[in-house]
């Protein structure tokens, strides 16, 4: 008897098998356990979550909301300058997504008082290095470019600083760099902290009246896509020396012109070129309109400058006509 049902017992444990299976397969995968901790940071650009899922073999990351207010570094989200919500999905094979949010608040602090925002200032060492490669790089590149295919807006000292500054902080793509029309671009990291235009005060990038930075700020009239160079001399720059010995690459040298009528004059301190190899410190600037033309772009080596025909225009402690080495209050040391 054993015999004869022992097909039909293997029959009925297969067609079991079979559906235990099926359910299995059409079961819903098991989802993942996932947090961000904590869930709440200040949006200043510096401050970061744990990101935290199990199983953790094989997790990856993605920010599926709110880009623009944060971003990954491997199993960490960093929060941007721009308050908002950040949702981040974890994925793993055999396991349904997981999504765990983050909210960043405004930070409105200005410790050194300069008019300048906190969450503006690149206090990180390495953002610090790529903000000044990019800034030299891009008014260097300038004095490269044919004056007809010189982008509109530089026309003068400030403009060509401007310029610099505001590219400098932009996401560097290749769409960026076609709009440019940039031949090359260095192979260098880009500002981490945030990308123009996308922080609490939009285009407005520079400050343009006095006073320590406030809320009210966001909204009124103290900043600005234009400045002449007096006000990024006097609200966007601070004092570092009358040495010229003392500038570091990215600083900026002023002079004030009395009998010009436009008295305030902006250099860029480059250092070593970034295109023809030489170790000689350089300085670039626009010159503005001469005479009936709209001017150029020079590119002296220090020692030439120190050595110019007109002594006015010599950056040294002698001459009451160069205001000194001033740099960039979003680089200011806050330590």
């Amino acid at each position: 008897m054993g015999r004869k049902f022992w097909p039909v017992a293997v029959g009925i444990t297969l067609v079991l098998a079979a559906v235990v299976a099926a359910h299995r397969w059409n079961s819903p995968p098991q989802k993942l356990a996932f947090e961000v901790n904590p869930n709440r940071l200040p949006a200043d650009g510096l401050s970061s979550a744990t990101l935290a899922a199990r199983p953790a073999a094989g997790v990856r990351f993605e920010i599926v909301e709110g880009h623009r207010h944060g971003r990954l570094e491997n199993a960490r989200l960093y929060a941007g300058v721009l308050p908002g919500r950040i949702v981040v999905e974890a994925r793993t094979p055999g396991f349904a997504p997981a999504r765990a949010a983050l909210e960043t608040a405004l930070v409105t602090s200005d410790l050194a008082g300069d008019g300048t925002p906190d969450f503006l200032r690149l206090s990180d060492e390495a953002d610090h290095r790529a903000f000044v490669r990019w800034f030299t790089f891009l008014a260097e590149s300038q004095y490269f470019v044919a004056p007809k295919d010189l982008p509109q807006e530089i026309d003068d000292c400030a403009a060509l600083v401007r310029f610099a500054y505001r590219e400098a902080l932009r996401e560097h793509d290749g769409r960026w760099a076609s709009e440019l029309k940039l031949p090359a671009v260095p192979a260098a990291p880009q500002v981490r902290k945030y990308q123009y235009p996308f922080t609490p005060l939009g285009a407005r990038l520079f400050r343009v009246t006095d006073g320590p930075f406030t809320p009210a700020d966001l909204s009124g009239d103290a900043f600005a896509e234009f400045a002449d160079a007096e006000t990024l001399l006097r609200r966007n720059c601070h004092f570092v020396s009358r040495d010229l010995r003392r500038a570091t690459p990215g600083d900026l040298l002023f002079f004030r012109q009395l009998e010009q009528d436009l008295p305030f004059h902006i250099m860029i301190f480059l250092g070593p070129s970034q295109f023809d190899g030489s170790t000689a410190s350089r300085i670039i600037y626009h010159t503005g309109p001469l005479g009936n033309s709209l001017g150029e772009i020079r590119r002296p080596s220090v020692e030439e400058l120190l050595n110019h025909p007109s002594p006015r225009w010599r950056p040294s402690a002698g001459n009451s006509n160069f205001l000194g080495v001033y740099r960039w209050n979003i680089l200011r040391d806050m330590v």
